[in-house]
């Protein structure tokens, strides 16, 4: 008898009122989109950098993050995701699971970075008070969203993060379900075949289940 382990009761094939092939495609060609208008946009900052270019005295550092080197990191980065997105798609669209797992890393290291992110607001709540004052003064409703308590503003962050967190997670299971859909699916094709070989070597379950009926006794012979 074939043991169930504890990661296979937790299996699930849907995933968001749709399959979990449906929903990993859908999600690759989403992130493909996004990455794709990044690229776009910093495409064209490359071509006109003073359309796009933000003074320090708005941002607040002395970082410029509109120079010429950062853009091709970020171009380059965004190449890559759209590589790593095609080919979950393409691994979830004709069922191949290893084209599927960059992307599943990449969720991984999304989740744990935001999940950083996360800890040092709670551990430093000051810091948002920080990022508040070093966004550019036009913001829409800056004063207003400065002006608020600073532990309902705590709470308030961390609610929306703890959200993210949790979406972010789900759709990691969906992908993490789908990679395992489909190396279901190869494992059951191989047993199939191997079944389809060995097959006549087998008697039919109804042969073999069935009792054979005894014979007469052998007749009794004096001495």
């Amino acid at each position: 008898m074939r043991m169930i382990s504890p990661l296979d009761r937790c299996y699930s094939s849907n995933c968001c009122c749709c399959h979990v092939r449906t929903g990993t495609i859908i999600l690759g060609v989403w992130y493909m989109l996004i990455n794709g208008v990044v690229l776009l946009i910093l495409l064209s900052a490359l071509g006109d950098p003073d359309r796009y270019h933000l003074a320090h005295a708005e941002l607040g550092t002395d970082f410029d993050f509109t120079d010429d080197a950062s853009i091709c990191i970020a171009t380059a980065i965004s190449l890559l995701m759209i590589t790593i997105c095609g080919m979950a798609t393409y691994g979830a669209y004709k069922q191949r699971s290893a084209w599927i797992i960059p992307f599943f890393c990449y969720q991984i290291f999304d989740f744990a970075l935001n999940t950083l992110v996360a800890i040092s607001v709670v551990v430093y709540p000051n810091s948002i008070q920080d990022y508040l004052r070093q966004l550019p003064d036009d913001l829409p409703y800056k004063e207003d969203i400065t002006a608020m308590n600073p532990t309902c503003l705590l709470l308030i962050v961390v609610f929306f993060i703890s959200v993210i967190l949790a979406f972010k997670a789900y759709l990691i299971g969906c992908v993490w379900n789908c990679y395992r859909y489909i190396n279901g699916r190869r494992s059951a094709d191989v047993l199939v075949y191997v079944a389809n070989d060995t097959a006549v070597l087998l008697p039919p379950y109804d042969e073999a289940v069935v009792i054979p009926e005894k014979g007469p006794p052998p007749p009794y012979i004096s001495a």
